[in-house]
């Protein structure tokens, strides 16, 4: 909005200021401020979010079952929306607050903050820690009901949208039996809790739960927390799934390199505390050129890393070097071995439990608790020191492979060093065939990456100059999953995107350096298409992850079909639109133009369906599962031909149109 200056007194005021009073601030009580702003609470109201509603409800499970006091756990997700989640735990306690003058239950499901995780006396360790878990799952459901089985006795409570239809009642019958009493496992006055919820339709657009991306999660719990039955069961498809691992993250490990060719039998364990921090590690190499170190802080994914995770890494690298050295592996002119070199190949778990983690926000993505660094330091170097020595086979074939990646990261950086001295990281000297824009700010600016210069040519005439650059690349790129650095900073084409995008590469990335803030992949609707922008995903997803994480990255949807009747023509992007629109032709004639290239398009029909931003389709490249992501990568992509041709197997019946 713009406003009038006056040149003595700044500013003219706004009329409306004077009735600005009290009466104007709002002061959301209870829950009505989860309601208000639920991004605030879980991120988002889309499946991202609704998925986060299942999770902090399983989540208060598996903080029972960390405390040991659970052993089985069941998540149902029904036709009909609603979603319920079992346990075997210690049940919710139901006698009456203090504070609140309500039970304990009503009062953890209608108050933020209110838990047994604060005192550090009931749970000396938790994924939940801010106590808003059950009671935002309520205010952001249409209704709710809490089961809780204590003392051979159930006690229920239900709620609308974060209020209590009722007092707590004891139940003459339980509402859900679980699998496991059914099959006279488990005796039916088991102690526990079981909540059941319908997200409110005002708040999600679509009751869409996936459920891969929900026994995921559940699978990496199960494995965190060794001895715990977890079942997922999706009643529309029939689904299910029970993950049970006696090993814990070693099993974790192995499932992670089960497609690789390991260097250790079995990988290195260890499980120990400092002082009140438990450190759990288990690592394994393989022959492979990349790293996949994934650390958790109380059974939650911190993706983004933290203390735990510089600790191990600090704890790696110092010990390794340590006993290459003592071994006379490495000679005493030979630099020491760096963080990149130890981490070539590596695939790794770091799991930490600590009475009072510090997490970057309520996602928890990043641990911040400083004193964890020395905690798991300490730990890691003492117990891989002494796997060192009791195995010198194994650690022999670790040095050398890590030597061997030193040397092969000194001709890499050797190379690299050649073409940032020829401006090709930072942006100064751009490639030939780049056709930029001459918008300046990288928020307004965007990059199609286009398959061969046919399509580039139309690419080029078709685009607005002011905001859209082109980059031709010709052929196919380097599959940088089997390549190493000095191969892939030689590729003529990949040192293109790097010198287009001026961010540098590697741990030097930077994204604030970034040209542009949308990467557009554009290729053809055909195989060699999809291959490109398969190398294309691969390259970002290896060599630049920042720019996914970043959301920089996306794919072009461009049209199958131009289906014209009469003087009138639409474009269709897919086999069931085509279907639909002949459906509703009836026998009017139609006449059905197949696109495969883009290069088969003119400038103006580019621009029309797959480049104006007012009108065209394109997805935005997103990580949602790091540990799917890098199992698929390095089955797809990777040296061995055995996961591929599984993988091929199993999907082959989901092939439509196939073109050979």
């Amino acid at each position: 909005m713009a406003t009038t200056r006056n040149a003595t007194n700044g500013p003219a005021k706004n009329d409306g200021a004077a009735d600005y009073t009290a009466s104007d601030i709002q002061v959301l009580g209870g829950l009505e401020a989860v309601r208000r702003r639920p991004g605030m609470y879980i991120g988002s109201t889309d499946q991202r979010g609704l998925h986060h509603l299942v999770y902090e409800i399983s989540d208060n499970a598996i903080d029972e079952a960390m405390a040991g006091f659970c052993h089985h756990i069941e998540i149902l997700l029904h036709e009909d929306g609603y979603v319920t989640v079992w346990d075997d735990g210690r049940g919710i306690p139901i006698d009456r607050h203090e504070k609140t003058g309500k039970s304990a239950l009503e009062t953890v499901m209608t108050y933020l903050h209110a838990g047994g995780k604060f005192g550090g006396q009931v749970y000396k360790v938790s994924g939940g820690l801010h106590g808003v878990g059950a009671s935002v799952v309520n205010a952001l459901s249409e209704k709710m009901w809490a089961e809780v089985r204590r003392d051979g006795k159930s006690y229920v409570q239900e709620y609308e949208r974060g209020i209590p239809m009722g007092d707590l009642a004891q139940a003459k019958e339980l509402r859900y039996i679980s699998s496991w009493q059914k099959r006279g496992l488990l005796p039916a006055a088991v102690n526990g809790t079981t909540i059941r919820f319908l997200p409110d339709s005002k708040i999600f657009a679509e009751l869409d739960y996936d459920f891969t991306t929900l026994a995921q999660r559940l699978r990496e719990c199960a494995y965190l927390v060794k001895g715990v039955w977890i079942r997922i069961l999706e009643e529309k498809s029939g689904a299910e799934l029970t993950f049970y691992f006696e090993g814990g993250i070693q099993s974790f490990v192995r499932h992670l390199n089960r497609e690789r060719v390991v260097l250790q039998p079995r990988p290195i364990y260890v499980d120990k505390e400092a002082e009140t921090t438990s450190v759990e590690v288990a690592l394994q190499y393989n022959d492979a050129f990349t790293e996949a170190t994934f650390s958790f802080a109380n059974c939650i994914n911190t993706i983004d890393g933290g203390s735990h995770l510089t600790g191990f890494r600090s704890a790696l690298t110092r010990v390794l070097n340590e006993y290459a050295r003592k071994q006379r592996i490495l000679k005493d002119d030979d630099p020491n071995l760096t963080g990149e070199d130890v981490r070539e190949g590596l695939v790794a778990v770091v799991s930490v439990r600590l009475p009072e983690p510090q997490f970057e926000g309520q996602t928890k993505t990043r641990l911040g608790n400083p004193e964890v660094k020395a905690h798991v330091e300490s730990v890691v170097a003492d117990g891989l020191s002494q796997y060192l020595e009791e195995h010198p086979q194994e650690s022999r074939r670790v040095i050398e492979k890590c030597i061997t990646s030193s040397r092969a990261r000194e001709a890499a950086r050797r190379a690299r060093d050649l073409v940032v001295r020829k401006g090709l990281l930072d942006g100064t000297n751009l490639p030939g065939k780049l056709a930029d824009c001459s918008e300046r700010d990288p928020g307004s600016c965007e990059l199609y990456l286009v398959e061969g210069d046919s399509a580039g040519g139309s690419a080029k005439q078709g685009r607005d100059r002011r905001f859209q650059a082109i980059l031709p690349l010709r052929g196919k790129i380097l599959n940088v999953e089997k390549a190493r650095q000095d191969k892939i900073f030689g590729h003529t084409e990949i040192a293109s995107i790097f010198k287009a995008l001026g961010a540098g590469a590697g741990e030097d990335f930077d994204a604030a350096k970034l040209r542009y803030h949308r990467i557009i992949i554009m290729t053809d609707a055909d195989v060699d298409g999809a291959h490109i922008r398969t190398l294309l995903l691969t390259f970002f997803f290896r060599q630049m992850p920042a720019v996914i994480h970043g959301g920089y990255l996306y794919i072009a949807q461009p049209p199958l079909y131009r289906v014209s009747k009469g003087r009138e023509h639409v474009w269709i992007y897919n086999e069931r639109d085509k279907n639909d629109y002949l459906k509703r032709a009836q026998d009017a004639k139609v006449g059905i133009q197949r696109y495969k290239g883009l290069g088969e398009m003119n400038p103006s029909q580019l621009w029309e369906t797959t480049m104006d931003p007012e009108r065209r389709t394109i997805l935005r490249v997103e990580i949602d599962d790091a540990m799917k992501a890098e199992e698929l990568f390095t089955a797809l992509m990777g040296e061995e031909v055995a996961p591929r041709k599984a993988f091929i197997q199993a999907h082959a019946a989901q092939v439509r149109n196939l073109d050979i």
